[in-house]
Order: structure tokens, then sequence, then C-alpha cells
């Protein structure tokens, strides 16, 4: 039986796709489940060395008005943990989300140590997920659990209210105006998808990883600084209408990379304005008309 194959549990996303389309042209073998089939996850684990967890049925506003929504989350995670624990040598790489699980920090950029402290539903479920995981890791199972900032780049769909890039470029391309919940200085951590990619394939071939890890571009953007780069990459002007802030939103968090990049010698290679670009470069050939 074949033990390298890689399982990718919610594959079918943006970080999923970009990542099977690698691990296929590096000819490893690629198995991919969706959120809820766990007949299918049971049968596939045996045939895999690595695990990589993406699946997530929400967003911080699909579920911020109803926390219930994180538990089909919970609910998958813990299934699959059930499962590991019969395969000892199985690498679970979990992926959490940087951008909502430290809350505000006091400190920026925010290193792994800082206290996990999310204001919404979303930052809360993927804590919980994280515990769980680190109970795995502590019965000796090698987890390894990645907190992302905020990815963006070709191949990213549009999603209500959630990829502030993605959703720029779209209203560049369609000409439409887009609200603005604050006045615009929130803070985030910005990073290209290939540079999640990478870092990804590198920890694969750590299968004995157990470490918890920052995955960001260590440079903060507010939105209105966003907006801008879009507007100049681009070479149109974007119409915002801003709305009251919400209590669920982040001020400010830029992940601190340190602990990666000492672990994996990686660091982000693509700048905002070159991301930008290339994202943009993208966009532009879409047929399809999305409804903001």
């Amino acid at each position: 039986m074949n033990h390298d194959g890689v399982l990718l549990l919610g594959g079918a996303g943006f970080i999923g796709s970009a990542l099977a389309s690698r691990l296929q042209h590096e000819k490893m073998p690629v198995h991919i489940v969706g959120r809820h089939d766990a007949d299918q996850l049971a049968q596939l684990l045996p045939q895999c060395s690595t695990v990589i967890h993406l699946a997530s049925a929400t967003t911080p506003g699909s579920s911020a008005r109803q926390a219930s929504l994180e538990l089909g989350n919970l609910a998958l995670t813990l299934r699959l943990l059930d499962l590991l624990r019969a395969q000892p040598q199985t690498h679970l790489i979990f992926f959490s989300s940087g951008g909502t699980v430290y809350g505000n920090p006091q400190r920026l950029p925010v290193t792994e140590d800082s206290p996990i402290a999310p204001l919404s539903n979303h930052g809360a479920g993927k804590a919980a997920q994280e515990s769980f995981c680190q109970a795995l890791r502590a019965q000796g199972h090698a987890v390894t659990i990645l907190r992302p900032s905020n990815a963006y780049g070709p191949g990213q769909t549009m999603k209500s209210g959630f990829g502030l890039v993605r959703t720029l470029l779209e209203h560049a391309r369609l000409g439409t105006a887009m609200e603005i919940w604050g006045d615009g200085e929130n803070v985030r951590d910005y990073i290209y998808i290939d540079d999640i990619v990478k870092a990804t394939l590198r920890l694969i071939d750590q299968p004995q990883d157990s470490g918890t890890y920052n995955l960001g571009s260590g440079m903060g953007y507010s939105i209105n600084q966003v907006k801008e780069v879009v507007e100049q990459v681009c070479g149109r002007t974007l119409h915002a209408t801003y709305r009251p802030a919400r209590g669920t939103d982040v001020r400010s968090v830029v992940l601190d990379n340190t602990r990666l990049n000492t672990r994996l010698c990686w660091q982000p290679e693509i700048g905002l304005v070159d991301g930008v670009a290339r994202t943009w470069e993208w966009a532009q050939h879409l047929r399809q008309i999305v409804i903001l």
C-alpha cells in the first residue's frame, strides 16, 4: 500500500486547489475529500503519510450572528483526530487562522506565543480546533498548526464579505462601488498564494514536525492602503461607502513569521504590489459576472 500520498481535506477551496495543482505537478499522489465525507476519509487515510486540513464551512462574517455554525467545522476536525489516533505515523498539518485567533494583540507583529483571544465566532472555532489538535500532539502525534494571514492571488473565488484584495479587484473590474466597515484603517497582513504553497510543501518534507507557526508576510496594510495599491495597479479609481465599524473586526494584526523562517528557511517572496498586479492580470480574463 502506498503511504506517500497527501490527503487534502477541503482541497476544493482556494488554498487547497493551489496546493493540489502544485502537488500534482510534483507527481505526488493527492486525494481530495469534501468537508463532511467521513466514510471516504476513513478509506483514504491509510494511503496517506500527510493530511492537510483546510476544510471550513464558515468565514468570520458568515458565523458572526450564529456561533453554532462553527459546530460543523469542529465536528469534522474531531472525526479526523479520532481516525488519526489509529495512524501514529501520519503527519497532520492543520490550517488555523492568524487573522482571527489573536484578536487585537498587544504588540505587533504578533508571535505564536502571544495569547489567543479571538473576537469572532470563526476565530473562536479555529482556537477550539487548535486545542484539540494540541491534545493529539501531546499524545505523541506529529501535528503542525499553521496560522495564515489573509491569503490572496489568482484562483480566489468571490465570497461576500471575505477576501479584501479579491473584492477590491472585482469592483475595479466591474466599476462598482464597495462598502467598507469602519474608517478603513484596520490593518491586516496579506500573503500571496504561491508563498503559502511553498511553505506547505516544505512542511510536507518534515513528517515529524509538531510546531505552531504564523504564515504571513510580516507586513501590515490598512484597508485604505490596499485600496490605493489596487487603484495604482489597475489604473482605476475605486468608489467606497464607509459604514459603522463592527465589534467583531480585529483592528490590527500583523504576523511575525520568524519561527517559520527559522524552521524552514522560508520567507515570502511576493510583495503586495507585485501580488496584486499578478492577481489583476488573472482577474481581467474572467468572463463571469459576480454579484457583489
